[in-house]
């Protein structure tokens, strides 16, 4: 089992920015790769972004990219989303996931954390 517990939400500003937390606890971490979704009000869960266990990998969605950076620490056990430039369609809840290995499908990940709100205001 893993445990994963985000934080670093909040509402800010179009244009401001924001970096999300997300701390695992249980199995050893450097085993997982290690993705951020996102579920906004009325829509299905997303892909935004995902790095593979030594970080030498990683992938985003398009509406993310130059915007968003993802980023690990084993020695910490935590993965972070640095988001920049934020836009109001970019408002969601935000929740990071632990798989076996890389990718943009939530099939691909079998540990999920519980999600931190971000809001964007125009």
């Amino acid at each position: 089992q893993v445990q994963l517990v985000e934080s670093g939400g909040g509402l800010v500003q179009a244009g401001g920015s924001l970096r999300l937390s997300c701390a695992a606890s249980g199995r050893t971490f450097k085993n997982y790769a290690m993705g951020w979704f996102r579920q906004a009000p009325g829509k299905e869960r997303e892909f935004v972004a995902a790095i593979s266990r030594s970080g030498g990998s990683i992938v985003y969605t398009d509406s993310v990219k130059g915007r968003f950076t993802i980023s690990r620490d084993n020695a910490k056990n935590t993965v972070y989303l640095q988001m920049n430039s934020l836009k109001p369609e970019d408002t969601a809840v935000y929740s990071c996931a632990a798989g076996t290995r890389i990718g943009d499908s939530t099939r691909m990940y079998d540990y999920w954390g519980q999600g931190t709100q971000v809001t964007v205001s125009s």
